[in-house]
């Protein structure tokens, strides 16, 4: 099923038994591709529709590490809850050890040695964990297997 539809019909689902926080969440992510497709003048593929789940994930995560310093638990919950709802339709992330195990690989791969080469591996590493994992963890972990 394509995702675009999965999320349109757990969205009915949601509407049907009441689920007031599912609902919120779904449409905010329909919004941010409607207005994406707008953009692009077409409809979003799976692909692009993925990233856009990511980027609002993305947005969740740093609300979360925001409102934690506030002191505002409160939001922190709801966030986190969208959090879940999000990560649904995202495929599952790697680990730091699976992103360590690519990473050097990778690194070996593009003869990459010191820290100076952090771009050249980022360039081929997110490819290969484009939607698996997160850009600053990833980088986080370049610049940990580059240190020697």
């Amino acid at each position: 099923m394509m995702l675009a539809q999965r999320i349109q019909d757990d969205l009915k689902r949601a509407l049907r038994a009441g689920d007031a926080l599912r609902v919120s969440t779904l449409r905010l992510v329909r919004a941010a591709a409607h207005n994406l497709e707008i953009e692009r003048g077409r409809e979003l593929t799976d692909s692009e529709l993925e990233s856009v789940v990511a980027h609002e994930a993305k947005r969740r995560r740093e609300a979360i590490e925001a409102f934690a310093r506030g002191g505002r638990d409160d939001l922190v919950r709801k966030e986190s809850l969208e959090l879940a709802i999000l990560s649904e339709y995202l495929p599952a992330q790697l680990t730091e050890e699976d992103l360590k195990a690519i990473i050097a690989e990778t690194a070996a791969a593009v003869g990459a040695d010191s820290e100076r080469d952090v771009g050249k591996v980022m360039a081929a590493v997110m490819p290969k964990v484009k939607g698996r994992a997160d850009g600053a963890v990833v980088n986080r972990i370049v610049r940990e297997v580059l240190t020697p």
